[in-house]
């Protein structure tokens, strides 16, 4: 039994070396797998599921053939949130909630994205609570294809400059957020990304100690978790820039 997670791949046509690593994992290391979670920012920006840039097809594509012997399961992420049914079916996968407990072969899990743990981010929470909204999104995706990626464009310049002026602890998740997470689910283990701050955490919890498993997200180097019957393992493997 072996099951992958991969966030914050942030493929665009800007990064063609990021659509090669990708395929080239789906081919070869995702090519055994029983399960693959896309774990949200699977790319840097998703309009809807009416577009998609020409050079992420092939992405679409080798999903597709993926899901043919893997059991796909997509998260939305703060890159990718109005992914819906539409691009699911497009590869096969199955649209998952914002926080799911998944019982993996050695253990239950609680996944997320995790900018929804990120809870010191005040700004950020409330634009999230914004562009999660049903009226906002209706509203998006009546737009003409041409404005909808400008305003992603916009947003996303908007978003980084934010991002350079805030302390890394804000920007980071909230330990209490996590803990009472976990406690709620009643789960030991919690994996996310979103942070692009791979490393595996122990959480004190109500009446054990938990463990919380962020995703790297991808640009020199991969990040990829694979978990089977001995437990789950955080992998790292650099980008052939060729």
């Amino acid at each position: 039994m072996k099951v992958l997670f991969v966030a914050d791949l942030h493929l665009s046509a800007q990064r063609p070396d990021l659509i090669r690593a990708f395929i080239d994992f789906l081919e070869n290391t995702a090519s055994d797998c029983d399960t693959l979670y896309l774990l949200g920012d699977i790319f840097e920006a998703w309009i809807g599921d009416d577009y998609v840039e020409a050079e992420l097809q092939p992405v679409i594509d080798a999903l597709l053939v993926t899901s043919k012997n893997c059991q796909l399961y997509f998260q939305q992420g703060n890159r990718d949130f109005l992914a819906s049914t539409g691009f699911t079916a497009s590869i096969g996968a199955q649209l998952l909630e914002d926080e799911v407990l998944i019982q993996l072969p050695s253990q239950q899990a609680l996944i997320m994205h995790g900018d929804q743990l990120c809870t010191d981010d005040l700004d950020y929470q409330t634009f999230r609570s914004m562009v999660r909204s049903e009226p906002w999104q209706q509203q998006f995706l009546s737009r003409p294809i041409a404005e909808r990626l400008q305003i992603a464009e916009h947003l996303r310049t908007q978003s980084k400059q934010q991002g350079q002026m805030k302390a890394s602890e804000i920007t980071d998740v909230n330990l209490t957020a996590v803990q009472q997470v976990m406690n709620l689910a009643q789960v030991g283990l919690l994996i996310h990304g979103h942070t692009h701050r791979p490393a595996t955490h122990k959480v004190m919890l109500q009446h054990s100690v938990g463990c919380r498993i962020v995703l790297g997200d991808w640009d020199s180097t991969l990040w990829y978790l694979q978990c089977d019957e001995q437990g789950c393992n955080l992998i790292e493997q650099k980008i052939n820039a060729d």
